[in-house]
């Protein structure tokens, strides 16, 4: 039985495309698209009940910063609402980020049994210009109701701040806020301006069950002497490190503290220098160099020595600010414990500079050969002898009396100052000579310069070798102190 072949499909289809529905459809088609194409908001194909209206629409901004459209339909009775006029001649401002913390915390410490000081940083322009405030709550660990102080704040950096200024905020309560030794948080506000209802709150110190002890906070104290020193930055010496250590640890004696701030000059080789110093319980050493984020005065020098004075205000009793490159000493045979002991009615005195040459040394074909196995107060032996100029002045404190300290002394003190001490205590200043790793004796000057003026830069020298003779004496104790 022959079977007919199937009719084409070009014939098929050809047969649909004369076909009226056929047409119908691809018509409706086309209106859609082109209604589709020209309306302003359309339907979204993935979320079928959302839904855009060109007749009556609201659009609203969440948190998040979207565009989102909500469906309102009107009635006879709503009413519409006009939208204002814009004016053209009211602009607006938009602020993006922040120039400045409101406030860094470096540390917080308690100061007594009702006092407590927290140092830090803060935006310069705000304390400047504005009038931005501080309040102190102790927030007790049992339960009890929290007790609030209002706080007072101290600028100590004398106006020397950059884009950050130093903050003292020092909190003191009527009493103890821990007096049951229950431990608690002391809690700090920090406000913006004047107004009471937008400021920042936190925590800046913890203190544990059982923690406080009164006896920390009288005498007698664990040292007789501290050193806080300033941040040590830049290309230091290790020769030179070695020789400050060893000259001061035999001054100040056995019952003395240093505590160096690391701004980023503590190379591999201070480090070894100081470690010897470091095993014997002599030289803490605190990493700062996160400082470098807040833009301050010279690698946030105030704010390292408030940190310190508050550290240790009562670790011993007497607290020395001087730098690395300057020597303490005692003319005329005067022993510190004399000389402290007379001082000892005032809060504070400051210390007179005797300037040094950081490039001159004698000429002498006899000592020629052995300067590079001298130390360099060992041959730096002229002094600058002009008079009647001023020179920055160094400076000790009795810390349990100061709430805030400086560079050269401080302004936030209970009790005197005391400046005409020249003839009992002095340092030398080798200036610049802490990032010479070179041969220190650049120019040399003949031996009748010993007995002479000598004029280098229309500068007059003199020589003065008192540091010098006490040379070998702290190097006997550097070695008996060290390998004994």
């Amino acid at each position: 039985m022959r079977k007919e072949p199937p009719p084409p499909v070009v014939g098929k289809i050809f047969l649909c495309f004369e076909s009226k529905p056929f047409f119908a459809a691809l018509l409706a088609i086309t209106l859609v698209m082109l209604v589709w194409n020209l309306q302003p908001c359309y339907e979204n194909i993935l979320s079928a009940s959302s839904r855009c209206s060109t007749s009556a629409g609201v659009m609203s901004t969440d948190s998040t910063g979207i565009n989102s459209v909500s469906l309102g339909l009107n009635t006879a009775s709503e009413k519409r609402v006009a939208s204002p006029p814009v004016d053209p001649n009211k602009r607006t401002f938009r602020a993006y980020g922040s120039a400045a913390a409101l406030f860094v915390e470096m540390g917080a410490y308690r100061g007594g049994p009702s006092t407590f000081a927290v140092v830090g940083l803060a935006s310069k322009p705000i304390h400047v210009f504005g009038k931005p405030w501080f309040k102190c709550e102790w927030v007790p660990n049992k339960g009890n109701s929290s007790v609030r102080a209002k706080a007072y704040k101290m600028l100590p950096d004398w106006g020397y701040g950059r884009v950050y200024t130093v903050i003292v905020v020092n909190c003191t309560f009527p009493d103890n806020p821990n007096a049951d030794n229950g431990g608690g948080r002391l809690m700090l506000n920090a406000y913006y301006g004047e107004s009471p209802r937008r400021f920042e709150k936190f925590t800046v110190l913890e203190e544990a069950p059982g923690a406080y002890d009164e006896s920390n906070y009288r005498p007698p104290y664990k040292y007789e002497y501290l050193y806080c020193g300033s941040s040590l930055y830049g290309n230091l010496s290790a020769a030179r490190m070695r020789e400050w250590m060893a000259y001061h640890t035999w001054f100040f004696g056995p019952n003395s503290h240093f505590v160096f701030h690391d701004a980023g000059g503590v190379s591999p080789e201070v480090r070894a220098a100081l470690e010897p110093w470091k095993k014997a319980g002599r030289v803490t050493l605190q990493d700062i160099r996160a400082q470098a984020e807040y833009d301050s005065y010279y690698y946030n020098q105030f704010l390292v020595v408030n940190d310190c004075l508050h550290r240790y205000r009562h670790a011993a009793n007497w607290t020395f600010y001087f730098d690395v490159d300057e020597y303490i000493y005692l003319p005329d045979g005067n022993t510190l414990e004399s000389v402290l002991g007379e001082f000892s009615n005032n809060t504070q005195f400051t210390i007179e500079q005797n300037a040094m040459s950081s490039i001159l040394c004698v000429n002498d074909s006899n000592q020629e050969q052995y300067y590079s196995r001298q130390w360099g107060f060992e041959k730096l032996v002229f002094r600058d002898s002009r008079t009647r100029i001023r020179r920055d002045r160094k400076y000790a404190i009795q810390a349990k009396n100061a709430y805030a300290t400086g560079v050269h002394m401080s302004e936030n003190v209970i009790g005197g100052t005391l400046h005409a001490t020249e003839t009992k205590i002095r340092y030398y200043h080798y200036h610049n000579s802490i990032t010479v790793h070179e041969e220190l004796c650049r120019k040399l000057v003949p031996i009748a310069a010993l007995n002479a003026t000598t004029w280098i830069d229309k500068v007059p020298f003199v020589y003065d070798d008192n540091m010098k003779k006490l040379a070998p004496v702290i190097k006997q104790f550097e070695k008996t102190a060290l390998h004994p």
